[in-house]
């Protein structure tokens, strides 16, 4: 008899099983869940439509670029009649396009090739080194990338302007983009240091003690062994630091006085204010495209690579 009070018991208990109520934090849970699964996809179509409406606003330029006049205002969009590269080589002579791609190409290569050096060498010892100062710098670099220029504009304005003064009354010779590529270097370091730190941290230290039995020094060890393992990082910071500092406007503008110094984006602004005065929002249109497109093309070619490196220096 008792065992057959426990079996109906038993069946009991399974067949009401399905109908008891779940419990409250189980509840709560689900309704999380899908209110965090809700604002996910959210996120994603907004991204995706703001992705759509760049690359539309981008092709609508390039489109305008053939065209001419005030019809690409009162026609927005109508397609050009025939293309032609008038407006390019408008825009290319107006306001020395020419001289303006030379300035940059010669900074922002020059200052990128520095900074990634400077900033991996920083990096690799603020990852393996175990003294205690090395987390408080790595914070003090990751507090500088919340640091906007604009803060700091006058103070920089005040030390360049004192280093041009030295050198003039010293070797009597200066050019202002030696200034403008060392703000360049100082202002892209942050970043850099900070995304390599944690790319080095996350590579293995087999190696390094391998290499350290065999007899090589830190500095074989970096050169020969970690920063060749780095690449891909060191590839992703390139990249960013160079289309940061391609596009860059507010530094030229404030440090760059002489128009045979201008940069890309400064000799941009000039032909913004020459083709108003004629109406050539063509011409105008083409001088965005020959800013916009290498950096564009550079994005398109090496893009998987860059973001290959920022996922993998983010597991530490």
């Amino acid at each position: 008899m008792a065992d057959e009070a426990i079996e109906v018991t038993t069946t009991r208990q399974v067949a009401t099983k399905g109908t008891a109520p779940l419990p409250e934090h189980s509840i709560r849970h689900r309704i999380r869940r899908t209110l965090g699964t809700l604002i996910w996809q959210a996120t994603k179509l907004m991204i995706a439509l703001w992705c759509l409406f760049n690359i539309a606003l981008f092709g609508w330029v390039i489109l305008n670029s053939f065209r001419g006049g005030s019809a690409i205002f009162s026609r927005p969009l109508e397609l050009p009649k025939r293309v032609s590269l008038t407006n390019y080589v408008s825009a290319w002579t107006a306001s020395s396009l020419g001289r303006g791609l030379f300035n940059t190409l010669t900074i922002v290569v020059t200052c990128t090739i520095i900074t990634v050096a400077l900033a991996s060498m920083a990096a690799y010892v603020l990852a393996r080194t175990n003294v205690p100062t090395a987390g408080p710098i790595t914070s003090f670099f990751a507090i500088g990338l919340g640091i906007p220029v604009q803060v700091v504009m006058i103070p920089l304005w005040v030390a360049m302007n004192a280093l041009s003064g030295f050198m003039w009354d010293t070797i009597g010779w200066w050019d202002e983009r030696i200034s403008l590529g060392m703000l360049y270097v100082a202002t892209s370091l942050p970043f850099a240091v900070f995304l390599l730190t944690g790319f080095f941290r996350s590579l293995p230290t087999d190696l390094e003690e391998a290499a350290a039995l065999d007899g090589a020094s830190a500095w074989i060890t970096f050169v020969k062994i970690m920063w060749p393992l780095a690449r891909p990082g060191v590839l992703s910071a390139a990249m960013l630091t160079l289309m940061g500092l391609w596009n860059e406007t507010l530094l030229a503008l404030v440090f760059i006085t002489d128009d045979k110094k201008y940069t890309l984006p400064q000799s941009l602004l000039a032909l913004q204010g020459t083709m108003q005065y004629t109406s050539d929002w063509g011409g105008l249109f083409a001088g965005i495209v020959i800013v916009v497109i290498p950096t564009v093309l550079l994005y398109a070619i090496l893009g998987k690579r860059l973001v290959e490196g920022m996922t993998l220096g983010s597991g530490k």
